[in-house]
């Protein structure tokens, strides 16, 4: 039965479907937009992830999945936010609202309206924890997003540090036009190159993911394509636009520019002010250590890059880690539980072995129980596992 495909993630019924290619999965997208009560598709090269308002739709998808040979794999799923402690959580909201651009969801949390990032949770808790922790948020919008947030003068080393009430820190940076003289002006340099496109119907909307697909898998690139209600947001990932990223004989900007380019054949607005990145940065004295163990409790994947601490999610679907060294001797700062930590929502039916699998790379069980278990990593920073129906 299709129900068997779907899991409720993040508080909507969601299927990830294998497919061969990025092509593969934009041809059953299209299909899928002919549906009702689909919220959100996204493409990639191994296949899509759908999530949808009502049992109707989730049984019409994978009925439509079955026709086309599609397996649904539910143990692929997983959704990540971020939790927040403080005394005063209201106090904080106002801050992350701005710095994010997100929307309240009716249960104190904050939510990505695209739900492409993590959303921030807050919980309320009375312990004092004055030192700086070791857990901060890198967002990076368009310049002139960051100027509307008005967040007040930033500090750090580059001028872009800012921090909540409770001196939660938040990196906001800048973006840039990718390339103002080579016709891919409508696309945002954002960590990710990024691009999104208002359409006025499904099949416009179709007809512009099956091109970029097209036109990604030809020149060899690497292409994320997220369809919402009348929306088509490209992204190329992390840093996969740069020279030094995509190889020889490729160029992450002349490709950028072709789809712009059938974009405004097709009739599509650009709207960069809806684009974002999102990333959490951890400090460890042991790097390595830390490390290897989200690797490993996350299902992420190792940039290999010489110099590059970056983990990520191997269907880029997650936010990015990145790990930064912290001063072994800095003891007040190691012994300090953090004011922020790591929330994985996993299918229940996968959720014990992914416990197990924290555990085995190094985790500490702090507490758990009713599908619900709080893990330390090898320096303490928290990761919440949570089993959902």
């Amino acid at each position: 039965m299709g129900d068997s495909d779907w899991r409720v993630l993040d508080g909507v019924s969601t299927a990830w479907f294998e497919t061969p290619s990025l092509s593969a999965a934009a041809v059953m997208a299209g299909r899928i937009a002919e549906k009702p009560a689909v919220t959100a598709v996204d493409v990639r090269t191994t296949g899509l992830r759908v999530r949808v308002d009502s049992d109707e739709s989730a049984e019409a998808v994978s009925e439509l999945a079955r026709d086309l040979g599609r397996i649904a794999n539910p143990g692929a799923l997983q959704s990540l936010s971020v939790v927040l402690d403080s005394a005063e959580p209201s106090a904080l909201r106002p801050f992350w609202q701005r710095a994010l651009d997100y929307d309240p969801d009716g249960e104190g949390r904050l939510v990505d309206p695209l739900r492409r990032d993590p959303a921030l949770q807050f919980r309320a808790s009375s312990e004092s924890r004055p030192v700086r922790h070791r857990i901060h948020v890198d967002v990076v919008r368009p310049e002139s997003a960051v100027e509307q947030a008005d967040l007040g003068e930033a500090t750090g080393p580059y001028g872009i540090r800012h921090a909540d009430a409770d001196g939660n820190e938040l990196d906001l940076v800048p973006g840039s036009p990718l390339g103002e003289n080579s016709g891919a002006d409508e696309w945002q340099a954002v960590f990710s190159a990024m691009a999104c496109y208002r359409v006025d119907s499904p099949q416009r909307q179709d007809d512009l993911a099956a091109a970029a697909a097209a036109l990604a898998e030809n020149a060899g690139s690497p292409l994320l394509i997220d369809l919402r209600p009348g929306l088509v947001v490209l992204d190329s990932g992390k840093d996969l636009w740069e020279a030094e990223a995509q190889g020889p004989g490729l160029d992450f900007t002349a490709l950028a520019a072709r789809i712009q380019s059938v974009a405004r054949e097709l009739g599509a607005a650009a709207d960069s002010g809806l684009l974002r990145f999102v990333q959490l940065v951890l400090d460890a004295a042991d790097v390595a250590a830390v490390r290897a163990f989200w690797v490993v409790a996350l299902g992420y994947v190792e940039d290999r890059r010489e110099g590059v601490s970056d983990i990520y999610d191997p269907r880029r679907f997650g936010p990015e880690l990145v790990f930064q060294s912290l001063d072994a001797t800095d003891m007040p700062r190691r012994r300090q539980r953090n004011r922020a930590s790591i929330e994985l929502e996993v299918p229940f039916d996968v959720a014990p072995s992914r416990l197990d699998t924290a555990l085995g790379a190094g985790g500490r069980l702090m507490e758990g129980s009713d599908g619900r278990w709080r893990v330390a990593d090898p320096e303490g920073n928290e990761l919440v596992i949570v089993g959902t129906a």
